[in-house]
């Protein structure tokens, strides 16, 4: 806890270690309260450090007990050594290498941080990244010191008759004299601290195999608690399909004889690609049609598939210190995206990532927490684990991908892959084989990774039918950010594409360089004027096409155009782009009418071209149902920007929704009855995406028609024959004031309170009522026997679905709700630091509101900050957001 001013760890000032690791053997004998570690460290000085040599050895380590140290055999004296509540300093050590070992004690049962050793639901486990290892024996816990592990674990086999760690399984048996057992798992790669893993407990398994692309066979491996092993199947199939698919992909095939997923209820974060040993928190393994939606189906894909993907970027290659934690995140996230995109529909998967993108960081560029991809600083590196790093710097490797093309980039890696395995390494490193691969300058591209700040584009255009050319000026500039108020122009990628007035795409001849192999344009300076030429016919311009660039878009286009490149553009995304930009310029008006008190129009235009849509054949369901998404509420405040009057946004986004359900009623209708399934659920795409699109009508219907909507809702509710239907029938319900609302979500626990992901469900949806009732439901749900403020889940799911997913009821002009997320902050921080970090972050938006909400907001932010023994993590996040 913090006790005085945390100071930040700078980029700039990165030293390698003066000592490194080669080999480390930990015995871990396992109990609740008091686990004793024994680690075997073969040590010597790192010949890449500065330090000199006489260096002393500073090790980290925290909230452990040292129980004893010896250096090649000699115990130390305590004069020998200097322990601090943060490290173990030796200082004085052999110039050659030596052996150390240590033996520490720590408390899994009292470790409610989930960092480290810890209990979840009577199971052994650990969650290292980025600096939880250290909270089990003391180390140079850095990316950049890796070591060959060897793992023996102690337990009584009727505590944990699985007994689980990194790499191969070598040894195992029981302890004679005792009801203990053991087993020894020996790891051959090389691996920084923060992939170790261990798991121990009463697990079930469900065990598959795998033959890689040169013939071994890989077992599969997943540990789930006993009883649950029938909502595996869907997992085990998806790791199989990822692992085929890096083959086919990237050439990677998997280099030990075991690949291994726990799951467990209780879980920081997603999941953990420890090597060999994947943990995940359970919502992203268990799946059955009865207890997961299509969306937890592709989730689990995904999520399995970005883990795994991980075995070669990230720990074959791993980073040489946390402010490269986008070499491996940002990375790892495009290859899940390009596997998405192959097993399931490609332009959805795009729609869906960019959704992502700019509801989650867009805004994060546009307030107090903005920074690079590569940060230049932290105080807290768990802070870091952000959208910028994951979601940009996915688009910063896709840009990559487009600027140098597709045969260019896979040469890349595969250089990336030789040059770099086994090794910590910089983004410098990567860029330089991308570059050294395709024959370009990528200096200029590489201010994507130094830049923070979302760029925005202002486009114009003229046509000159005399000469029948057509020209497109484009100017870029990025707003200031915290610490970086000027900016460099970027190497920029813009897709576009030309549509005739008869709605067909026109040839793109670039005046000076002819016909265009690759319709994308590089914009590398302030502003660029492009003249194409040949064109018989004014067009519309389908700018960024596939979103090409994560860019804002600024252009003279007026909302015929946009209504015209939704009926007629070619590119899927762009399609579905237009339809968004004309919604938010539409939801934009309303909502300042709504605030003004001014009577709200409906929207026959849109409603006309969103039927047309819907009614063309050649459209995907799961497409369709994309297009009958509007912009949320936190896309609409970050358009806005200033003096954000959240309750009129919400209610403009109401107003259009039940508008275009009543102008819709008659194609809605026939949707939901059409789409209609009866027999087996599948979670295939196809299949997923026409109860996707029955189930976006059902919402639609349910808005336009309070009565006849929550009918019908509760109706689909009650014959639901999975799960997918049944919380697409409760969503409904929640945005109605109705009876039925209430008497789903009480049948929904009745019949589920046992089963804690569903419950978890629950939670959201009670949380997501947006009207100023739900406050109190939140507080009363917080005394209920389904809440635990230990369960990162359960707050996720309640507090933060009621701060995330329900801005109206969240910004109440109390303050109610500002104050209820700062109580929940002050609580939970000194018992899970990083979840309540994540919580706190809730409020970065709050400069962009009108004066009154933001005064409040302000006020509940400055008390979390005033606590004097506030973690470095919500610390760093409350001090950033304050500014």
């Amino acid at each position: 806890m913090r006790t005085e001013t945390p100071q930040p760890v700078r980029l700039s000032d990165y030293r390698p270690p003066t000592h490194t690791i080669d080999e480390v053997a930990l015995t871990v004998r396992l109990a609740p309260q008091k686990t004793l570690v024994s680690a075997r460290l073969k040590v010597r000085p790192n010949p890449k450090s500065d330090a000199g040599p006489d260096a002393p050895l500073v090790l980290d380590g925290e909230a452990i007990e040292l129980r004893g140290i010896m250096l090649d055999g000699v115990p130390l004296a305590q004069g020998d050594y200097a322990v601090t509540d943060e490290s173990l300093t030796i200082a004085r050590v052999p110039a050659g290498p030596f052996e150390l070992e240590i033996e520490t004690a720590c408390n899994p049962e009292a470790n409610t941080a989930l960092s480290g050793l810890y209990r979840s639901n009577g199971t052994y486990c650990t969650q290292c990244e980025a600096q939880g290892f250290r909270r089990i024996t003391y180390y140079p816990d850095r990316p950049d010191v890796l070591a060959r592990f060897t793992t023996r674990i102690e337990a009584r086999r009727s505590d944990a008759p699985v007994l689980l760690a990194n790499g191969n399984l070598v040894d195992s048996g029981e302890i004679e004299g005792t009801e203990k057992h053991y087993a020894v798992w020996e790891d051959p790669f090389p691996k920084p601290a923060y992939l170790f893993a261990l798991v121990a407990g009463n697990l079930a398994v469900f065990e598959d195999s795998f033959t890689t692309m040169s013939g071994r066979e890989v077992a599969l491996k997943i540990y789930v608690e006993p009883g649950k092993e029938d909502r595996c199947a869907w997992a085990m199939a998806s790791l199989k399909s990822a692992m085929r698919w890096d083959e086919e992909t990237f050439g990677r095939e998997y280099d030990l004889d075991i690949f291994m997923i726990v799951a467990v209820p209780d879980f920081n974060m997603g999941a953990m690609e420890n090597k060999g040993l994947n943990v995940f928190n359970d919502k992203y393994i268990l799946a059955r049609p009865d207890t997961a939606t299509d969306q937890d189906y592709a989730n689990i894909e995904r999520i399995i598939a970005h883990e795994y993907f991980h075995n070669w970027t990230g720990n074959r290659i791993t980073c040489r210190d946390w402010f490269q934690l986008c070499l491996k995140e940002g990375l790892t996230v495009f290859r899940d995206q390009e596997f998405s995109s192959d097993v399931r529909s490609r332009p959805v998967r795009r729609i869906s990532d960019v959704r992502l993108l700019r509801s989650q960081q867009f805004s994060e560029d546009a307030g107090p927490l903005a920074h690079p991809v590569r940060p230049s600083s932290y105080i807290e590196i768990n802070n870091f684990y952000t959208a910028t790093v994951y979601e940009k710097g996915a688009e910063v490797v896709r840009m990559l991908h487009t600027l140098i093309g597709g045969q260019a980039f896979r040469a890349g890696m595969d250089l990336y892959f030789a040059r770099h395995d086994g090794e910590a390494v910089t983004m410098e490193d990567f860029v330089a084989c991308m570059a050294e691969a395709s024959g370009r300058d990528l200096s200029q591209f590489f201010a994507w990774y130094e830049q923070a700040g979302t760029p925005r584009l202002i486009v114009t255009d003229s046509y000159d039918e005399t000469a029948g050319t057509y020209s497109l000026t484009v100017a870029q500039e990025t707003p200031p950010t915290p610490d970086q108020p000027d900016k460099k122009p970027l190497d920029i990628p813009f897709a576009v594409g030309l549509v005739g007035p008869d709605g067909q795409e026109m040839p793109l001849v670039l005046d000076g360089e002819g016909a265009m192999e690759r319709p994308v344009l590089e914009l590398t300076q302030r502003e660029q004027t492009f003249r194409f030429r040949d064109v018989a016919a004014r067009p519309v311009p389908s700018l960024n096409r596939g979103f090409s660039a994560p860019v804002r878009l600024e252009t003279d286009l007026g909302d015929g155009d946009w209504l015209f490149l939704m009926s007629h553009d070619s590119d899927p995304f762009n399609r579905w782009e237009a339809a968004q930009i004309y919604a938010k310029r539409l939801l934009i008006r309303l909502a300042g009418d709504a605030s003004s008190g001014a009577p709200l129009a409906d929207a026959p235009d849109f409603a006309e071209a969103l039927g047309r849509s819907l009614r063309d054949q050649s459209l995907e369901p799961a497409f369709k149902a994309e297009l009958l998404g509007l912009p949320s509420e936190t896309d609409l405040a970050g358009e806005i920007a200033r003096n954000v009057d959240p309750q009129a946004i919400h209610d403009a986004r109401r107003h259009l929704q039940a508008s275009l359900g009543r102008a819709l009623s008659g194609e809605l209708q026939d949707i939901y009855e059409r789409f209609a399934t009866s027999g087996p659920y599948s979670p295939d795409a196809d299949s997923a995406g026409r109860r996707g699109l029955r189930n976006a009508a059902l919402g639609l219907i349910a808005m336009a028609d309070g009565e006849r909507g929550a009918a019908q809702a509760f109706e689909h509710f009650r014959t639901a024959e999975n799960m997918t239907d049944t919380i697409a029938a409760l969503s409904a319900l929640t945005r109605t004031n109705r009876p039925e609302r209430d008497r789903a979500l009480d049948a929904f626990y009745a019949a589920h309170s046992g089963d804690h992901l569903l419950v978890d469900k629950w939670l959201m949806l009670n949380a997501a009522i947006p009207f100023p009732e739900t406050l109190e439901r939140v507080r009363t749900l917080m005394e209920h026997e389904a809440f635990s403020i230990t369960r990162p889940n359960n707050v996720r799911a309640l507090i933060g679905a009621f701060a995330g997913l329900n801005p109206a009821t969240f910004n109440d002009p109390s303050g109610d709700g500002y104050r209820l997320l700062a109580d929940v902050v002050l609580e939970l921080d000194p018992l899970n630091p990083q979840v309540a970090a994540r919580l706190s972050g809730s409020f970065k938006t709050w400069r962009m509101l009108e004066p009154g909400r933001r005064a409040l907001a302000k006020a509940e932010i400055e008390r979390i900050r005033a606590c004097k023994t506030l973690s470095r993590d919500v610390y760093e996040i409350v001090t950033r957001i304050l500014g």
